[in-house]
C-alpha cells in the first residue's frame, strides 16, 4: 500500500528514503529531523517504507503523514528480512534529482539537506559524503571527515572505511547505471549498492565542515547488521569480496577494499559471541572465513594490524582452540546479543554451512 502527496508541481531537489521495521522509538527523531529540515517542504521528498513493522512504527509514521500533508510518501510492504528491498522500494518511487539514505534509527541536522545540495550543485557531485558522528556505542569512519572536499578519490582519503549508503546520491547516474541493493543479503546490502556507485561517479565529495548525521546504535543493540548472526555475516562478505571483483580490476584499488572487508566484517565475525557458538557451527564459520583468506588474502592479509592478522590467520589454519583463547584474553571484543534462534534466515543459512 502507498499513501502520499500525488503528483508534484515542482520537481523536488532531494528525495530521502528511509526504510523502516520495527524502530521505535527512534523513528520518532528521525522523522522530525526531517520535518525541521530548512532545504523546505516544496524542495523535498521523503519516502518511508514500513518493511512490516509490528512495534507501533507504522502508527508513527501515519501520525507524521497526517501532520505534515505533501511532505510524506509512505509504503507499507510485508517484512522482506533486510533494508535491501525498502530501500529499492523508496528508489523507484524517488522523484529529486538527487536520493539520500536514513537510517530510521538516526536523524540529521536540520540544516544538512540544505548544505549537501548546495554543495553538490556547487561541485557537480555525483556521490557527497556528510560529515557523521556517533550516538552511543555506534561506530562510524572519521579519516574520510577530516575535512570538506569537492572532490576526493576512491582510495587514498578514506573512502573504502565509508561504505554505508548514508550519502547523497545524484538520481540520474543510479537510474542511468540501473544500480539496485541486492535483495538477496539481508546485510551489509549497501555497499554494493555504494561501491558502483563511487566506481561510476565522475566526482565525488565531502561536506565535514560540522556533524550532519548522528549514527545511532539503539541501546538493545537490535540493528539489522548488529543482530544479524555469523553465518548471515559470512555469507554477505562474501558477496561483498565479490562485488569488489567485479567493479574493480585487480590492483590496489582492489586491494585496498579487500583490506577493509578483512580488517572489518571478516575480523568481526571472531567477536565474543564467537566463543559462545557450538562446536560444529565454530568450526564452519572458521572453514567459511579461511575459504575467503584463501581466496582473497594474497598481498592483503599481511597489510592489516598484527591483532586483526592473528586472529585471521588462526582462522586460516582452523585452529578454533587458539581462536576462542585469543577472543577471551581480548577485552576489546564486546558480544553481541544471541541471534540463531530467534531469526528463521539466520537458521537456514546455518544449516546449509554445516551439510
Amino acid at each position: 500500500m502507498t499513501t502520499g502527496p500525488g503528483p508534484r508541481p515542482d520537481r523536488p531537489d532531494v528525495s530521502v528514503v528511509v526504510p523502516v521495521h520495527n524502530t521505535m522509538p527512534y523513528l520518532t527523531r528521525c522523522l522530525s529531523s526531517l520535518v525541521e529540515q530548512t532545504l523546505g517542504r516544496r524542495r523535498t521528498q521523503v519516502i518511508v517504507v514500513d518493511d512490516g513493522s509490528t512495534d507501533g512504527s507504522t502508527e508513527e509514521i501515519e501520525r507524521f503523514a497526517a501532520q505534515h500533508p505533501g511532505l510524506f510518501t509512505t509504503v507499507r510492504q510485508p517484512n522482506s528480512g533486510g533494508p535491501a528491498a525498502p530501500c529499492n522500494r523508496g528508489l523507484g518511487l524517488a522523484a529529486g534529482r538527487y536520493v539520500f539514505f536514513l537510517g530510521a534509527d538516526d536523524h540529521l541536522a536540520p540544516v544538512a539537506l540544505e548544505r549537501m545540495v548546495t554543495m553538490a550543485d556547487n561541485c557537480r557531485s555525483d556521490v557527497l559524503l556528510c560529515k557523521m558522528v556517533p550516538i552511543g556505542e555506534r561506530t562510524v569512519p572519521t579519516g574520510v571527515f577530516s575535512r570538506t572536499a569537492p572532490v576526493i578519490r576512491l582510495v587514498g582519503d578514506g573512502l573504502p572505511w565509508a561504505l554505508s549508503n548514508t550519502k547523497l546520491f545524484r538520481r540520474s547516474l543510479i537510474e542511468e547505471h540501473g544500480i539496485r541493493y541486492d535483495e538477496s543479503m539481508p546485510a551489509f546490502s549497501d555497499q554494493p549498492f555504494v561501491l558502483e556507485a563511487c566506481v561510476r561517479a565522475a566526482r565525488i565529495s565531502v561536506l565535514a565542515d560540522e556533524p550532519y548525521y548522528f549514527a545511532v546504535r539503539r541501546t538493545d543493540s537490535s540493528n539489522i547488521t548488529f543482530r544479524a548472526g555469523p553465518a548471515t555475516r559470512l555469507s554477505c562478505t562474501e558477496r561483498l569480496f565479490e562485488a569488489t571483483c567485479r567493479f574493480l580490476a585487480p590492483g590496489p584499488l582492489r586491494d585496498a577494499f579487500h583490506k577493509r572487508h578483512f580488517h572489518v566484517e571478516l575480523f568481526q565475525l571472531f567477536g565474543a559471541d564467537f566463543a559462545a557458538l557450538p562446536p560444529q557451527e565454530r568450526e564452519a564459520v572458521c572453514t567459511g572465513a579461511a575459504r575467503l583468506i584463501g581466496a582473497y588474502g594474497d598481498g592483503v592479509l599481511e597489510r592489516i594490524d598484527p591483532r586483526r592478522r592473528r586472529t585471521l590467520e588462526l582462522a586460516w589454519r582452523g585452529d578454533v582452540a587458539a581462536l576462542c583463547a585469543e577472543i577471551a584474553a581480548d577485552p576489546a571484543r564486546t558480544p553481541r546479543p544471541p541471534t540463531v534462534g530467534r531469526f528463521p534466515a539466520v537458521r537456514r543459512l546455518m544449516a546449509a554451512m554445516l551439510d
